[in-house]
C-alpha cells in the first residue's frame, strides 16, 4: 500500500475522475486525506461529503483504491511485528517529515502479522487527541487479535508525556475488557523511539 505515493495516487484518480489535478475536488479530496493510509481507507460516505464528489464518483475513487492497496500488498511475505525496533522501522519514514502528532494503530492477528495500520487521530505540534473507543472500533473492524498503538513527536523528543502514559493505561485497561491486547505503545521521535512497555508502563 505504501508503493503508492499521493502524488501517484492524485495522477491516478485525476485521470479516472477526467479532473486536472489543480481542480477544486481533487486538491479538496486530499485536503481532507493528506495522508496515503487515510485515503486508502476512505469510504464512500466519507468520499461524498466532498463537494463535487457524488456516489457514483465515490464509487469510481474507491474501487480504484482497492485496486491500487490488492496490487501493493504481499502475497507470501507478511510484515510480522516482534519488537519496538520493527515499529519503528515500519512508521519512521512516514513520520520523519510530520509537522503534526499523528496517532497510528497497527492491528495484528494471533501471530503478530500486520493485518492493517490506521491513522487514528491527526493532532497539533505536541498533541494527538485520542479516545479509546477510536482505536478499539478500528480494531474490531479489522477483526484484531492485538494491536499496537504508535506516534510521533515531531520536536524529536520521544520521551512520553504524562498524557501520554495515561493514555496507554487507559487503552490496555480497555483493551483488557474487549478482549484486543494492547501489546505496546511506541513514540518516534527523530531517529530514536521509547516503547512504553519496555519501560514498564504496560
Amino acid at each position: 500500500m505504501n508503493n503508492y505515493r499521493n502524488e501517484d495516487l492524485k495522477k491516478l484518480i485525476s485521470e479516472s475522475l477526467r479532473e486536472r489535478q489543480d481542480s477544486y475536488i481533487i486538491q479538496e479530496l486530499f485536503q481532507q486525506f493528506p495522508t496515503t493510509i487515510e485515503l486508502m481507507d476512505a469510504s464512500e460516505q466519507q468520499l461524498v461529503t466532498i463537494k463535487g464528489i457524488g456516489l457514483v464518483k465515490a464509487k469510481q475513487i474507491t474501487a480504484m483504491l482497492k485496486l491500487a492497496k490488492a496490487l501493493t500488498i504481499p502475497a507470501n511475505d507478511p510484515c510480522i511485528i516482534q519488537s519496538p525496533k520493527d515499529v519503528f522501522n515500519l512508521l519512521e519514514p512516514e513520520f520523519r517529515y510530520q509537522t503534526k502528532e499523528h496517532f497510528t494503530c497497527l492491528f495484528l492477528n494471533t501471530k503478530n502479522h500486520l493485518i492493517f495500520r490506521e491513522v487514528i487521530s491527526i493532532g497539533s505540534l505536541n498533541a494527538a487527541i485520542v479516545h479509546p473507543r477510536e482505536v478499539f472500533r478500528a480494531a474490531i473492524k479489522r477483526c484484531s487479535a492485538s494491536l499496537i498503538c504508535a506516534h510521533n513527536h515531531p520536536s524529536g523528543v520521544s520521551t512520553p508525556s504524562s498524557e501520554d502514559v495515561i493514555l496507554t493505561k487507559r487503552l490496555v485497561e480497555a483493551g483488557e475488557i474487549i478482549g484486543i491486547e494492547v501489546l505496546d505503545h511506541v513514540i518516534i521521535g527523530g531517529r530514536q523511539f521509547y516503547s512504553l512497555k519496555e519501560h514498564g508502563h504496560i
